[in-house]
């Protein structure tokens, strides 16, 4: 959760005092929003969290490509696979001229 007393920082606070925030950024796990003209522009992250932060994105999009394969089962929008390979094996014998 965004602690707006401290996870909203101007840019130029951010460059002043760059090793305090290092160390925050490294033992909260928290990014923190860089203003500039106190508009928000940037997010900082520590490599970790932010790696973290990509995999459960990733996650979340296998998870919900899931979803959508079961309610395509379940709604009867499949095809047995059988039927996927025979057509791609009359695909592979047109293109190999068979």
């Amino acid at each position: 959760m965004l602690d707006l007393s401290r996870d909203i920082q101007s840019l130029s606070n951010f460059k002043r005092n760059t090793p305090e925030f290092l160390r925050q950024l490294k033992q909260t796990g928290q990014p923190v929003v860089l203003t500039v003209n106190g508009k928000a522009e940037l997010v900082v992250q520590d490599a970790a969290s932010f790696q973290k932060l990509v995999e459960r994105a990733e996650r979340a999009e296998r998870l919900e490509a899931l979803r959508e394969s079961v309610e395509d089962m379940r709604a009867g929008r499949v095809s047995p696979i059988e039927d996927m390979l025979d057509e791609m094996r009359q695909i592979l014998a047109e293109k190999s001229g068979r």
